[in-house]
């Protein structure tokens, strides 16, 4: 992979991703570099659908199948815009032997967002997960090639899904006003009676909090199986990937500090904190060298939700995973 390329792709991520950025930096070189180009080009994609005053739709579908097909190798990358970020991801592509369906799926969920902007249920919001957030898992599992793959791979996709949906319930108030989306399962703003125009006037009231609590221990369960799967993943990429779960969940910690308020401003970690949850992570994983250990020590995330049964593991102590 050209150096050039490898430069253009970290320095998108370090401008759009600082969390994620700060966890990639402690991946060994040969996972590091892939991740920045892959970081890169979900960006490239995902900006083309998020842009409120851009192209009409047909032009943003014209786009996204231009970036498929050079991402599949069907096209010459330099003829497009972003053409470094998409050779890269090309031959990453080919290295790694990341399989077409995953392009695929990832382009298809970027194309939904482009006219689907609210989601009936959990399952159907899941859906299109598969393609923005499970296909990324699939694909950072393909490149770190865990000896254990199929065993790692059900965690890495819970924890995928747990870090959009994080960003889903960071992000509420952006995503109404700045793109007109709403990813609150709409079954769950019903059961507690809340409405979009409630959302859109920023009025946080009890059933707004409650929804907020609902879709919260729903994300808390999937980390709790995603952080189970990390001791298959290779020695050297665990205390990153633990890293990263750790400040995403970090988020969850920001929003009950708020009283569930992500309506009249967006949480956001401060450079000071996720430097302190740097410190404090790795000081654990020094002490112990777990991974579930670690994440329940500093996490905003509790080994087992109150009143609830164990999750993510078996009565033998075995990771799950729950369809």
């Amino acid at each position: 992979m050209q150096s050039d390329n490898i430069r253009t792709s970290k320095s998108i991520q370090q401008q759009t991703g600082r969390t994620f950025h700060l966890a990639t930096r402690l991946l060994p070189e040969r996972i590091r570099h892939p991740t920045y180009v892959m970081y890169a080009f979900f960006r490239v994609a995902d900006e083309v659908v998020d842009q409120p005053d851009g192209p009409p739709p047909n032009v943003k579908h014209e786009r996204l199948e231009e970036i498929r097909e050079a991402a599949l190798g069907n096209r010459d990358p330099a003829e497009l815009p972003d053409g470094e970020v998409l050779a890269a991801f090309q031959q990453l592509r080919e290295a790694h032997d990341i399989q077409d369906e995953e392009v695929n799926v990832f382009v298809d969920a970027m194309e939904m967002d482009i006219a689907q902007a609210r989601y009936e249920t959990f399952e159907d919001l899941r859906e299109y997960m598969r393609g923005s957030a499970v296909a990324v898992g699939n694909m950072m599992t393909m490149v770190m090639d865990p000896p254990q793959a199929d065993t790692a791979l059900p965690h890495a996709q819970a924890l995928a899904e747990a870090f959009q949906l994080s960003n889903f319930l960071r992000d509420v108030r952006e995503d109404i006003h700045d793109y007109g989306r709403v990813y609150l399962p709409q079954e769950t703003l019903e059961r507690h009676g809340v409405t979009e125009e409630q959302l859109a006037r920023a009025e946080v009231d009890e059933g707004f909090r409650a929804v907020m609590q609902e879709e919260l221990a729903r994300t808390e369960d999937l980390y709790r199986e995603g952080v189970a799967g990390i001791r298959y993943l290779p020695d050297d990429c665990q205390f990153a990937v633990l890293l990263s779960a750790v400040l995403y969940a970090e988020h969850h910690r920001l929003i009950r500090s708020r009283g569930y308020d992500v309506l009249t401003e967006t949480p956001d970690l401060t450079r000071r904190r996720r430097l302190w949850l740097l410190a404090r992570t790795w000081w654990h994983w020094r002490r112990n060298g777990d991974p579930e250990a670690t994440f329940y020590a500093v996490s905003a995330v509790s080994e087992r939700a109150p009143g609830a049964a164990p999750t993510g593991r078996t009565s033998h102590g075995q990771p799950t995973w729950r369809g």
